[in-house]
């Protein structure tokens, strides 16, 4: 039995890099700064309970599965510094759990990360609306099966490192899918449900229509993790 810790996740400006100011542009100019920034409050707070949660856990020699994750070892170790340094709440959690003694794995193909934040380049670099616009449905169009190729790999990953009675964490953004991909023996253990955070994010361009059901959403996302840690067998 192997067993997998399953963390869905928002990702935060910081952990784009370069995109980031060209995303936080965009989100206040379509939302508006006062939703934009209520938004970015509650995403902080997510990361506090998920963070709160693994203070909990007994993560030595845990293995770390990070969606973007393209190295391991010293330059992994390096980009985990780096990208906490710049702000990240994700990664300054994962950098913490591996000063506790966890394990960092290479997670995904690095031609497949680039190929992804490549596209999201030219969206935002467009100049124009309409170059914007046919930007944006060309990036729709390859998403998915992209994002499915992304998934499989790191599927694959995971049933090539994590061995039997060895347990891991998996920090994956929400709209990825990966639990249908792992092999049978890999017990997923799911602190947040990736269906509500999902549904969070999407939800938000539509605030208007849908402010009581995104502000549900909003306070479980906030909301203390009451699933006990336990050793598997």
């Amino acid at each position: 039995m192997r067993r997998l810790i399953y963390a869905p996740t928002i990702h935060t400006s910081a952990d784009i890099g370069s995109l980031a100011k060209d995303v936080t542009d965009r989100g206040i100019a379509d939302l508006g700064e006062r939703l934009w920034e209520d938004y970015r409050k509650v995403v902080d707070s997510f990361w506090d309970v998920i963070a709160r949660y693994f203070d909990s856990v007994p993560v030595s020699k845990m293995k770390i599965y990070q969606d973007g994750m393209v190295a391991e070892g010293e330059i992994g170790q390096k980009i985990v510094e780096e990208t906490a340094n710049a702000g990240s709440k994700n990664y300054e959690l994962v950098s913490r759990l591996l000063k506790r003694g966890a394990v960092l794995i290479k997670t995904e193909d690095f031609k497949m990360v680039k190929a992804e934040r490549d596209r999201l380049l030219k969206i935002t670099q467009a100049k124009g609306t309409v170059r914007k616009l046919a930007g944006f449905l060309k990036y729709r169009l390859t998403r998915d099966p992209l994002l499915d190729r992304r998934d499989r790999f790191i599927a694959r990953r995971i049933d090539e490192t994590l061995n039997d009675g060895e347990e891991g964490i998996i920090f994956i953004g929400a709209y990825h899918n990966i639990k249908k991909r792992l092999p049978k023996d890999v017990q997923v253990t799911e602190i947040k449900d990736a269906s509500k955070v999902r549904e969070y994010q999407k939800l938000l361009p539509f605030y208007d229509k849908n402010k009581e059901r995104f502000e549900e959403l909003g306070r479980y996302l906030i909301s203390e993790i009451g699933l006990p840690y336990y050793k598997i067998k």
